[in-house]
């Protein structure tokens, strides 16, 4: 990787919230579906399997969370190296306050489809569109989105 130019961290607060969130919400299924379940066996299993799904996401959201995005002249990168766009791969970066983005982020608009992946609470592709942002500070987030637009229209930063 070359210099970095911006890092996004998901602040801990933030971070705790929406793994407590998350997890309140699994419990909370979890016990209406053992403590006061409905008279339908159905709708119990749909409980039960509804808030192992939650408790699984927050665990998910926790360990994707202990990560931080990092952009460089070469790309925007996670903290393990994993490259999420290439700069010469990105089309656009859309910010505005009716774009489909994260909450405290922005969405990077891709050339080409890219493989699907997530990483709650910090980032998530999808064809074209890999949106950023989530559990982080907003005032990282724009100076990302104004770094790597800077970047999109010259490429030789």
């Amino acid at each position: 990787m070359t210099e970095i130019i911006a890092t996004l961290t998901p602040s801990a607060p933030r971070r705790i919230m929406a793994t407590a969130a998350l997890a309140g919400v699994g419990l909370l299924l979890l016990w209406v579906g053992l403590v006061r379940p409905p008279e339908a066996v159905g709708w119990q299993l749909y409980l039960l399997l509804l808030g192992t799904g939650a408790l699984w996401a927050a665990l998910l959201l926790w360990q994707a969370t202990a990560r931080h995005l990092v952009l460089t002249g070469a790309g925007i990168f996670d903290s393990d190296g994993q490259c999420l766009a290439p700069i010469d791969s990105i089309e656009a970066v859309e910010r505005g306050v009716f774009a489909f983005k994260p909450s405290n982020g922005f969405t990077v608009l891709l050339k080409q489809p890219a493989p699907r992946g997530w990483a709650p609470g910090l980032w998530w592709r999808m064809g074209r569109r890999l949106g950023i942002g989530g559990v982080t500070p907003a005032a990282q987030g724009k100076y990302m989105a104004e770094m790597l637009a800077m970047a999109v229209k010259t490429p030789d930063v």
